[in-house]
């Protein structure tokens, strides 16, 4: 069996809305083969439960009704939630007994975008043997016998959904805690959590001031959200909020905003939980999990505090898999995918900014004091560029050379890392090192290596 990918990215199957591989096609194929999927490794199951989870974007309403009809055309059942946060279908998958699950979202793209999230069982997303095997299914390689008329599958909508997530969302906080006191300013980037977010929020008595909380199907992160933390910041700022999170369109990854404006990434929230994690006895192996593209200051930090840092490849689904694998219970990504395993099984942009408030209630700190004190960043710079294509970057003599020159010049005093996004038709640079304005002029002239070889035109 080949090792390549064809279909899936970093985070599941992605493309624009209405073309392959992102067509009503596929996704009735994706349905079929993920009943296959059970029926091969759950043999005893008459009838398989396919939990069916969306977001916001006008796409969602093809791409559930063809994953639900290659559900039920091979006997399964499709539970349909309506749009609810990625975290909420992970959460489902368990709570509501169902085989597998997907989520119909392209995250922080555009709404012209849409993607398809794999879970398993147990509310995991897929590896990539996993995915592998989807494909192969996807492809018509496998047992894909679909039932008489009389055993063709149904279709059910679940009405509760977002009550048993949000309740779940309050329990990660401690016994008796509320918010009152607190002035939040969430963004939900028009897009899965624009109810549950305010409403968890409201449950707890913060005082809640909202935006991108009337999604159209067309609007989904479009100048709101992660991508855009000003508007948060500037709601923050007109309304002395002492916090503000911005959440992407599926709410599995948010930037919080202190209360003077400034942004909070995830490598700092990571600092904040992890060191009184640890303090507390709660960080397990006393390690945190995060990716290569975490600023080396967070390391440092973690370190001096008697802990280890382990880094992944890009992507919350391989943080949450070594999380897995060797006994962890918190990691997650700079762009604000934060796992808290005794809570979650993968990112979540509520969970992580009640876990943040929890710090700032139980210290009485400010939001800005907190962060300033979490670790010294040293300067990182992130570029990216569209290409046209994804050839090998070390099979581009230009390209190669660029990196090379720049990891000479850098020494042992900074990093480099280049890859292609396994989300969208961009390559990305980042570099740490002393010098800003040096490291910036470096990843300028990486770019243009990349821009003339790969580059759109």
């Amino acid at each position: 069996m080949t090792s390549e990918k064809k279909y899936f990215g970093t985070d599941g199957i992605r493309g624009v809305a209405n073309l392959h591989p992102m067509d009503a096609e596929m996704a009735m194929k994706v349905g079929r083969a993920i009943v296959a999927q059970i029926r091969r490794i759950r043999p005893e199951r008459r009838t398989p439960k396919v939990l069916v989870g969306k977001d916001t974007r006008l796409s969602c309403y093809m791409i559930e009704t063809a994953i639900s009809s290659g559900v039920a055309s091979m006997g399964g059942e499709a539970l349909l939630t309506g749009p609810v946060p990625t975290p909420a279908v992970s959460f489902l998958i368990s709570s509501m007994r169902a085989d597998m699950g997907v989520m119909i979202s392209a995250s922080h793209n555009p709404y012209s975008d849409n993607g398809i999230k794999v879970f398993g069982p147990a509310g995991i997303k897929l590896t990539d043997a996993e995915e592998i095997e989807i494909e192969r299914l996807i492809d018509g390689n496998g047992d894909l016998t679909r039932p008489p008329p009389d055993q063709i599958g149904r279709m059910r909508r679940i009405d509760d959904v977002l009550g048993r997530y949000i309740v779940e969302l309050k329990h990660s906080l401690p016994k008796g805690m509320m918010l009152d006191g607190l002035r939040v300013v969430v963004d939900c980037a028009n897009g899965a959590a624009y109810h549950s977010a305010p409403t968890v929020l409201r449950e707890l008595d913060a005082e809640v001031i909202t935006t991108g909380v009337e999604p159209d199907g067309m609007n989904i992160n479009l100048e709101c959200g992660s991508l855009h933390p000003e508007v948060a910041a500037e709601l923050v700022r007109r309304y002395r909020a002492d916090i503000g999170l911005a959440l992407d369109g599926d709410a599995d990854r948010v930037i919080m905003v202190d209360e003077q404006g400034a942004t909070v990434d995830g490598d700092a929230v990571m600092a904040l939980c992890a060191t009184r994690m640890m303090r507390e006895g709660r960080l397990a192996r006393n390690t945190l999990v995060t990716t290569v593209m975490s600023n080396v200051g967070l390391e440092r930090a973690i370190r001096a505090s008697g802990g280890e840092l382990v880094r992944t490849k890009v992507g919350d689904r391989y943080v949450a898999a070594k999380m897995l694998k060797h006994g962890y219970n918190f990691g997650g990504e700079q762009s604000g995918h934060l796992i808290f395993l005794d809570h979650a099984l993968t990112g979540d942009g509520m969970l992580a900014g009640l876990q943040i408030m929890s710090i700032m209630i139980r210290e009485k700190a400010p939001l800005s004091m907190l962060a300033s004190e979490a670790f010294e960043r040293v300067p990182q710079v992130l570029v990216d560029v569209r290409v046209a294509g994804k050839p090998p970057l070390e099979d581009i003599p230009a390209v190669k050379t660029a990196i090379e020159k720049v990891v000479k010049d850098l020494g042992d005093s900074g990093r480099v890392l280049v890859r292609y996004s396994g989300t969208e038709p961009k390559a990305r640079i980042m570099i740490e090192g002393p010098d800003p304005d040096r490291i910036r002029a470096q990843a300028d002239t990486i770019a243009a290596a990349i821009r003339d070889a790969v580059g759109e035109r």
